[in-house]
């Protein structure tokens, strides 16, 4: 059964992917991000998880990773700092749903001489499963560290290495003082490195959980990466769509300004409103169906609520002037016709003004409602079950974090 649903959400996966209509500049911008997600893809067809060890230098991530594979892969040293780069180990696994595991040896995060330091934390938040390796108590770093990586929606374990340097009390305070620091709502596990309890607890974990975690990473990079694409065309479409929602703002201005009756403004304008949002999902590669259309226009205007009544309130107002005014022009030989120009330049300025707030409304509107399918990696991992509560509690905080407002003010039109 759970390999079927690996089979299932592969394809499901895969042919999301293939519904995204890239642009060379978005293929060559995100070349990294796309070749990285591809190899998480295809990890995913082979069944195969992604175990990566993480921490300051010295603390025997290599050791711990000779330790699990019985073999002396990575190298070690004395010397702090001897793992330089991302080294990987591939392990066939039996009899079990998952084909294999790959494990990711990593440079400490202090190492001063790593060249790529942002590349090597990137390359193990691709991982599955995360070893956050320590050899005492959690340092302000290290605590720094493993916050970024729950925010980025990872499933950790922090392994205490190096234990025969304290006596039995100091490894009980050391433990409560970790404890202490992690968050209270993940109940992040605490593993001893001691004989084989280790390999046994790793191996339970690949046991019960290795093909949700394998699955739930997958879908986590595919919803960052898809957001990534969504916020850089919004930056770099942002011109053309501040030209639009201009030529919007002209249209619309024009119409109010010359036409009395107020039905007609209202209809006028809610159909300019909505072709500039259609205007605007096109111009972002961005695509949206009718119906989402109007429930973005319907969002907007509750949303908008006190902009709309008071311009259709000023605007009924005006438009009841012009009408009086055009009335008693034959009376007054035209000078009642005097104040017609003012009123319409003031009705054109509310209707520049709504304009320019409805489009921009309706960019952030896009960007967070925009789909490419109607299967979504978020929707996918809403729908997940999960047999456990802490991989559910990652999950809330992850979507806590991904916060769509984030650094959107500076790029919306």
């Amino acid at each position: 059964m759970a390999e079927l649903h690996l089979n299932k959400n592969y394809l499901l996966l895969k042919n999301w992917w293939e519904t995204i209509d890239l642009t060379n500049y978005e293929k060559s911008f995100f070349n990294r991000e796309i070749i990285s997600f591809n190899q998480q893809l295809f990890r995913l067809k082979e069944k195969k998880i992604r175990i990566g060890t993480y921490g300051k230098s010295g603390v025997g991530k290599s050791s711990i990773l000779n330790s699990l594979l019985k073999k002396d892969t990575f190298k070690t040293n004395i010397i702090n700092g001897t793992t330089r780069e991302i080294q990987a180990e591939v392990c066939t696994l039996k009899n079990q749903t998952l084909n294999s595991v790959e494990f990711l040896d990593s440079p400490g995060f202090d190492f001063c001489d790593i060249k790529f330091p942002n590349k090597t934390y990137s390359s193990i938040n691709y991982s599955d499963l995360i070893l956050f390796i320590v050899s005492g108590d959690l340092n302000r770093n290290e605590l720094s560290e493993i916050s970024s990586l729950i925010k980025d929606g990872k499933k950790i374990i922090v392994i205490l290495n190096k234990i025969d340097l304290f006596n039995k009390n100091d490894l009980k305070e050391i433990i409560e003082n970790i404890s202490f620091k992690l968050p209270k709502d993940l109940n992040i596990p605490i593993i001893i490195n001691h004989e084989n309890n280790l390999k046994n607890y790793i191996t339970e974990i690949i046991n019960q959980h290795g093909e949700i975690l394998l699955t739930l990473n997958s879908l986590q990079l595919a919803d960052k990466l898809f957001l990534q694409i969504k916020e850089q065309r919004l930056k770099r479409r942002r011109k053309l769509a501040q030209s639009t929602i201009g030529k919007f703002s002209s249209i619309k201005a024009s119409a109010v300004a010359l036409n009395p009756f107020i039905l007609f403004d209202v209809a006028g304008s809610a159909a300019l409103d909505t072709a500039l949002i259609s205007e605007l999902s096109k111009i972002y590669g961005l695509k949206l169906k009718g119906e989402s259309t109007r429930k973005i226009f319907r969002n907007i205007s509750i949303n908008n609520l006190c902009l709309g009544v008071t311009q259709v309130g000023v605007n009924t107002s005006f438009n009841l002037i012009k009408k009086i005014i055009l009335l008693t022009a034959p009376f007054t030989n035209g000078l009642s016709l005097l104040p017609y120009g003012p009123i319409a330049i003031i009705q054109a300025a509310i209707a520049v003004y709504s304009t320019k707030i409805l489009g921009r409304l309706a960019a952030k509107e896009i960007f967070i409602r925009s789909k490419t399918s109607f299967i979504e990696p978020a929707i996918m991992i809403q729908n997940m079950n999960f047999n456990d509560q802490e991989n559910f509690n990652h999950i809330n905080i992850y979507f806590s974090n991904r916060n769509l407002n984030n650094n959107l003010v500076s790029i919306l039109p």
